[in-house]
């Protein structure tokens, strides 16, 4: 007898439900619903919502734009670094040299 890697479902067997599933199945009918199931409706509908809803925070949309992103922070964090090295502290403010 051979084995198969992938599950087989057993004849009568009901099939499990996915209650993530189920939920995404739920909220595409209803937004086919909304559209009156016209894709082209749909997608003027979506693109409302979102001119109306912007994002909160910044989109990257490809890798260069992570890049330069990960380019700025690393600047920045350099500078940061540089100016804790420059900060001395001064003679009022050490106990030790108050003497």
């Amino acid at each position: 007898m051979e084995h198969s890697v992938f599950a087989t479902k057993k004849r009568n067997e009901p099939m499990k439900t996915n209650p993530i599933l189920e939920e995404v199945r739920r909220i595409k009918a209803q937004l086919a619903a909304e559209s009156g199931y016209d894709v082209d409706r749909f997608f003027e509908q979506l693109r409302a919502w979102s001119a109306a809803h912007p994002h909160p925070c910044r989109m990257i949309h490809t890798t260069e734009e992570v890049r330069q992103l990960v380019a700025a922070k690393e600047r920045e964090r350099g500078k940061e670094s540089a100016m804790t090295l420059n900060n001395k502290p001064s003679a009022s403010s050490d106990p030790a040299r108050q003497n």
